[in-house]
């Protein structure tokens, strides 16, 4: 189980400083270039697990690139390359401090909120008689605000957004514009591969000339919610859970096992049997999502494969 990235402590040319997600590790080169890194830490429940998982973050950066690739047509993004199974460079933008995120169906955040007798989201009205997983009429736009580590996300209505000039109006018609559009094709994507596209999130940026980017990663199961299409509605008459692909199943185990990242809970350990169980879970999300065979990248000296990689990228 060693042959997988935990911290990493790169120092490449021109390198300004570092930012260390839970998950991604990114290195701002001379304030122009965003080199990112996906690790194979596991997250769930805002806690990073002990352990880490194989191929985990080859597999997130690689779903990434080609939703990103599948996008780029209608939305222009961040990324200047893949010089490394794990490792995405981009242009550096100026983030906008707040999350989009566009709902087809009335599941997860929203159920709650609806099961709570609420009819609005981020201003958005919900209808009545529905039930969890239905359809929405037309995908809603319910935005995040971009929380400080350690916190959560917050709901916000577009009319906040602007009235507090976290964004401008004409920005947020563009972020709009983009997002639907984007939505649309994860829909395309997923139908041909037997899937729905439920919910997701995308982040937008704007460089230092003034243009808008897409920006981080899109249409991974970190991100995004996917049911199975085969089944769906005979699942939703008879009123049961639908079959989800996502990373649900780690947080499913993590509470059977007493944990939900609440005060004075312990990590349960994870056997290496569980180890691998998981990472070959991560690659059957892969070849649901994209439709192609996973290859396992080279994994015998990682950290010196990812440096060699970036190196001759940026000397490039």
């Amino acid at each position: 189980m060693s042959n997988t990235i935990n911290n990493t402590e790169f120092n490449f040319p021109g390198q300004k400083s570092v930012y260390k997600g839970k998950v991604r590790e990114v290195y701002n080169i001379n304030d122009e270039t965003l080199v990112m890194i996906a690790s194979d830490r596991l997250s769930a429940f805002d806690v990073v697990m002990p352990k880490q998982i194989p191929y985990k973050g080859q597999i997130l950066n690689q779903i990434a690139a080609k939703m990103l690739d599948a996008t780029c047509d209608i939305v222009p993004n961040w990324i200047l390359g893949i010089p490394d199974p794990n490792v995405a460079v981009g242009h550096m933008c100026e983030p906008y401090k707040v999350e989009m995120v566009i709902r087809g169906y009335m599941s997860g955040h929203a159920a709650r909120e609806y099961k709570a007798g609420k009819r609005m989201l981020c201003g958005v009205p919900m209808p009545e008689g529905m039930k969890e997983n239905d359809k929405f009429p037309e995908p809603i736009i319910t935005p995040a605000t971009k929380a400080e580590d350690g916190d959560h996300d917050e709901d916000i209505s577009k009319e906040d957004i602007i009235a507090k000039g976290i964004i401008s109006a004409e920005d947020y018609a563009i972020l709009e514009k983009y997002t639907k559009a984007l939505f649309q094709r994860g829909t395309e994507i997923a139908a041909e591969r037997g899937l729905i596209l439920v919910d997701t999130k995308y982040e937008f940026g704007k460089t230092k000339e003034g243009k808008i980017l897409l920006i981080d990663e899109i249409h991974t199961p970190d991100s995004s919610r996917y049911f199975y299409a085969e089944g769906y509605k005979e699942r939703q008459d008879r009123g049961e859970a639908q079959k989800q692909l996502s990373k649900e199943f780690v947080r499913q185990w993590l509470i059977a096992n007493n944990f939900q990242g609440l005060e004075g809970q312990t990590v349960p350990e994870m056997s290496d049997e569980k180890i691998v169980e998981i990472s070959e879970r991560y690659i059957e999300l892969y070849e649901n999502i994209t439709g192609e065979t996973f290859v396992k990248s080279d994994v015998s000296n990682i950290s010196e494969r990812i440096e060699n990689n970036v190196l001759a990228f940026l000397k490039a």
